[in-house]
């Protein structure tokens, strides 16, 4: 088969009367260029070029192979504006992945006002906590708490947004109970999570046997029953009106949010649109997601 690349360089020769010019051009060297040529003309079995004084002229052969040439460029050309027009237009499927807490407390009602903005693009959101590689296009767009940056895929293109801490929460009943002399708590994990040391010690201890969990929704409501202490990012704990923060206890550090695109996925205006309105959104946030004061009013 013909390669087009050749056919390129072809042309390029052909309108300027020069391999020099048509290096320039192409962006290449000359020598490039000139290899190119010859392996289009072994391709053909006939020469294109003839070489004067004045420059690279087409042969009558090559004014054939011309004709044809043009007509592939025009073809490349609106093959190639058919699908970028394709890929700007605003619809059409975008593939969402991000961890449960931030999609079920957080951005969904932001989700559901990109949704109405832009009616004809097919959302389909994943928060089952799975990676999504994107090199394999399991996902357009990834929003991942990420702790060390140097953890990022370098194919990937990030926009950075803000830090997410996180806290120790217990229902306000169970607290109140456990200051008149109730049962001291007990600690609530996700399975495979273990237990921080400083549960055993100090007034704020958590003592017994762990109850465990399996996902994140199972946490919240275990905690909300008054069962005991647990760790939350501090935009779930802080807006639950059931749940306090343990006294005496410190926020840590879960990571900063990434927005993640890759390759020419990002180029298309539905990827832009999204990850600019949702990397705004999140900016917003920044004082929730640190922990800091918000009013439940």
């Amino acid at each position: 088969m013909i390669d087009w690349d050749d056919v390129r360089y072809f042309l390029a020769v052909a309108r300027s009367g020069s391999v020099r010019a048509a290096a320039e051009v192409l962006g290449v060297n000359h020598a490039t260029v000139l290899r190119r040529i010859a392996h289009l003309e072994e391709r053909l079995g006939t020469q294109m070029f003839e070489k004067l004084p004045s420059g690279y002229r087409v042969t009558v052969a090559g004014e054939e192979v011309r004709e044809l040439a043009e007509k592939m460029e025009a073809s490349s050309h609106q093959l190639e504006t058919r699908v970028l027009g394709r890929d700007q237009s605003v619809r059409g499927l975008l593939r969402v992945t991000l961890p449960s807490p931030l999609a079920g407390y957080l951005l969904m009602p932001d989700f559901a006002e990109f949704a109405r903005l832009h009616p004809d693009i097919e959302m389909d959101v994943s928060s089952s906590g799975e990676l999504a590689n994107l090199t394999n296009r399991e996902a357009d767009v990834a929003i991942r708490v990420v702790y060390d940056r140097k953890t990022l895929p370098l194919n990937l293109h990030g926009l950075k947004g803000a830090e997410v801490f996180g806290g120790f929460y217990i229902s306000a009943d169970r607290l109140a109970a456990w200051r008149t002399g109730g049962p001291e708590p007990r600690w609530i994990a996700i399975s495979g999570h273990g237990v921080p040391a400083w549960t055993s010690e100090g007034e704020s201890r958590a003592t017994g046997t762990p109850f465990r969990t399996t996902d994140f929704e199972a946490q919240v409501a275990a905690v909300r029953q008054g069962i005991g202490i647990t760790t939350l990012p501090c935009f779930v704990g802080d807006a639950d009106p059931l749940l306090v923060r343990v006294p005496d206890t410190e926020l840590h550090l879960y990571g900063t949010v990434w927005l993640l695109t890759q390759g020419e996925a990002r180029k298309t205006k539905r990827v832009r649109l999204f990850t600019e309105f949702i990397s705004g959104r999140l900016a917003a946030y920044a004082p929730r997601l640190a922990g800091l004061p918000i009013s439940r009013d």
